[in-house]
């Protein structure tokens, strides 16, 4: 029994794994020659991410999708190698949005060089991806644009913030559906669909990804509360401190603004509105919400989440990929605790 990918995902059976493997491996290669340019420099920069390593959470998708049709299908590792570099692009461009210093255990690129460059870097890659995917036909082409469109859409809407009169929970879960859910989705669907499985397959493997993916983005929501930076591998209330609204946070806010609310809900919610940068007033908003119901209801939200997404699995036939789908959900519900 191998670990492989995220979460210490375990591979029970040999076959998988031994496809699995070598299906990750031919992506890292495909990634570091997608990412190769003339200019030495701009290969640095586009393969600083590359090489800092990463989850690979998305091409271990289209991997195991893959196996419900033929997994050695010519279209599969380069259809992974389009939705990590288109990743990593988006990774990129968010380090310049939140001013981020580090990324992946590394100096982020726009630390080093700055953010013209950072976004430019980002930009080289959606380019790259877009001429890895043009060998992928025309249907290919328009399903990554539309996953692209709703991916812009969801940072868009996260910018925006909610219009007046909306939940901001609703709101925040269309957020993270569309930043988070939609290239997953991708994944699963062109793992599927590149290994010539059945239109109800790839159907199913697309809703599948989308709902694992908003259950992955909700369990970061409460990693970030629950956690320590042992186990998250950053720093416990990294987005409390930067004021980011994640799904605990916008649970007490809606339960602070109800007539259910106690006085002790309405004080911690008041003292997230303060400036968290002060480590004693972050180290008591960090604890109020460890203890605080509302960290237990988002915990709710991602287990449903990630139980909507082994549902979605119930109608293929039982095989090894099968359980490392579900094994995915378990792994997920397992982050946040």
């Amino acid at each position: 029994m191998t670990v492989v990918g995220p979460f210490g995902l375990s591979v029970r059976d040999q076959a998988l794994e031994a496809d699995v493997q070598a299906g990750l491996a031919a992506v890292e290669e495909g990634l570091l020659e997608a990412t190769k340019s003339d200019v030495p420099f701009i290969t640095d920069a586009a393969q600083h991410l590359v090489r800092a390593g990463g989850k690979r959470f998305r091409p271990l998708l289209v991997m195991l999708a893959a196996q419900f049709g033929d997994p050695y299908a010519p279209g599969i590792v380069p259809s992974a190698v389009v939705v990590e570099l288109t990743h990593l692009a988006t990774l990129y461009h968010d380090d310049v949005m939140d001013e981020a210093e580090v990324r992946r255990g590394v100096e982020s690129a726009n630390a080093r060089w700055g953010n013209s460059l950072a976004v430019l870097t980002g930009d080289f890659l959606f380019a790259r991806a877009s001429h890895t995917l043009a060998d992928l036909g025309p249907e290919a082409v328009r399903i990554q644009a539309e996953a692209f469109e709703r991916l812009v859409t969801g940072q868009i809407l996260e910018t925006a913030g909610p219009r007046d009169g909306r939940d901001p929970v609703e709101h925040y879960l269309d957020v993270i559906a569309g930043k988070t859910g939609s290239l997953i989705a991708v994944a699963g669907r062109f793992g599927a669909m590149m290994s010539g499985a059945d239109e109800a397959t790839v159907d199913i493997l697309t809703q599948y990804g989308e709902r694992l993916g908003t259950a992955f983005q909700l369990a970061d929501d409460v990693l970030d509360i629950a956690s320590d930076s042992a186990e998250s591998g950053k720093t416990p209330g990294t987005d409390l401190r930067e004021g980011v609204p994640t799904l605990p946070v916008l649970h007490l806010r809606a339960l602070a603004a109800s007539d259910a609310a106690t006085e002790e809900d309405r004080a911690l919610a008041a003292l997230l509105d303060q400036d968290l940068t002060d480590d004693a007033r972050h180290a008591e908003a960090l604890a109020g919400l460890r203890a605080h119901a509302a960290l237990r209801q988002a915990r709710r939200d991602t287990i449903r989440y990630a139980e909507e997404a082994r549902a979605t699995l119930a109608p293929l036939p039982d095989c090894a990929a099968k359980a490392a789908l579900q094994e995915l959900c378990d792994a997920v519900v397992h982050r946040a605790g």
